[in-house]
């Protein structure tokens, strides 16, 4: 995303109660595979939170969370339902080092550009203690474009994926594709990957 005023944060501004309460259900399997790999009570940063369904399970279960969102309204609804101030972090501004014992960024750095997102990877990567566990998904394709409702996608494919993540020192990656849908209600390839800082 390139500012405040692009189609892709206009949408969210615009229709941020609409879109999380379309979303309102946390991905679970996810998530729960994503916390199985961290001990208890660990420090827990989520990217573009939405709604903040996410960050709600993960501090029902004991983990110190960081919600945030790179947009203004959407950060007003997770702080509403959390009831936690949630601030307004957009992904070119994540500064923190060895912050951080897992990072999750379910469905949201798919609309960073492509030619943007190895340095935000190395900014995330930065963030994490080492042994942190980093979470995110993707929609899968093979060149950058907009869905109908206007937002960007950087629609990845595996293997120029895998190439972003491997520039970096992890431990492990580990990619999974998964048929499924979204907000608009396509069918959609997913990738989901998690990495493990060295």
């Amino acid at each position: 995303m390139h500012g405040k005023d692009d189609p892709t944060s206009l949408f969210y501004s615009h229709n941020a109660a609409t879109y999380a309460a379309a979303l309102s259900d946390a991905s679970l399997k996810r998530l729960d595979a994503f916390l199985a790999g961290l001990s208890a009570g660990a420090t827990i940063l989520e990217l573009g939170c939405g709604s903040g369904r996410d960050s709600a399970v993960m501090i029902a279960r004991g983990f110190d969370v960081l919600p945030t969102d790179g947009i203004l309204e959407m950060a007003s609804e997770a702080s509403s339902r959390l009831s936690i101030p949630v601030p307004v972090l957009r992904f070119e501004d994540i500064d923190k080092v060895s912050a951080f014992d897992g990072i999750w960024a379910n469905a949201c750095l798919l609309h960073v550009p492509r030619s943007e997102l190895g340095g935000i990877l190395r900014k995330i990567h930065t963030a994490l203690r080492p042994g942190g566990v980093f979470y995110a998904s993707f929609k899968a394709g093979e060149t950058e474009g907009h869905d109908t409702f206007g937002r960007f996608f950087n629609y990845p494919s595996r293997d120029w994926l895998q190439l972003k993540y491997e520039a970096l020192p992890w431990k492990s990656i580990t990619m999974e594709e998964q048929s499924g849908s979204a907000y608009d209600r396509k069918p959609t390839e997913w990738l989901h990957v998690t990495a493990v800082k060295s």
